[in-house]
């Protein structure tokens, strides 16, 4: 199974170890944080826009559509109590693309929607907390 480390790298800064790369991850002002890197929920929905992005460059790819320019949006409201993620919303644009035939925008909404980020959004999976101290 694949990991992610994340380590606390003192004053509210956190580096995540991914294979060979590694990402400084700082936390809100009113955490103490000082805008050193994105926040958690920032990567989160940077997460979900780059994989929207790759699966629709992809079929575009494959079936004669223009990807060039291609970008995704994501945009989002921050609930309180309980404290997550609300409204969010993505816009593909495909500048160059001719989505003329409708067909075309539907299916790429299909593709959009099935990327692993998405889906685990929508499939509600449950996920275990493990906590552990030095024994």
């Amino acid at each position: 199974m694949p990991e992610i480390k994340t380590v606390h790298k003192g004053e509210m800064l956190f580096e995540s170890r991914m294979g060979n790369h590694a990402l400084a991850i700082d936390v809100p002002e009113g955490m103490g944080g000082r805008d050193r890197g994105p926040q958690p929920p920032q990567l989160f929905i940077a997460s979900l826009g780059s994989c929207v992005a790759a699966l629709v460059a992809d079929y575009c790819n494959h079936h004669d559509i223009s990807a060039e320019g291609l970008e995704v949006t994501v945009s989002f409201d921050k609930a309180e109590h309980p404290t997550h993620l609300t409204n969010i919303r993505a816009l593909v644009m495909l500048p160059h693309a001719d989505l003329g035939q409708g067909h075309r925008e539907t299916v790429l909404r299909r593709v959009a929607e099935h990327c692993p980020v998405h889906e685990t959004l929508c499939a509600g999976e449950r996920m275990d907390f493990d906590i552990r101290g030095r024994d």
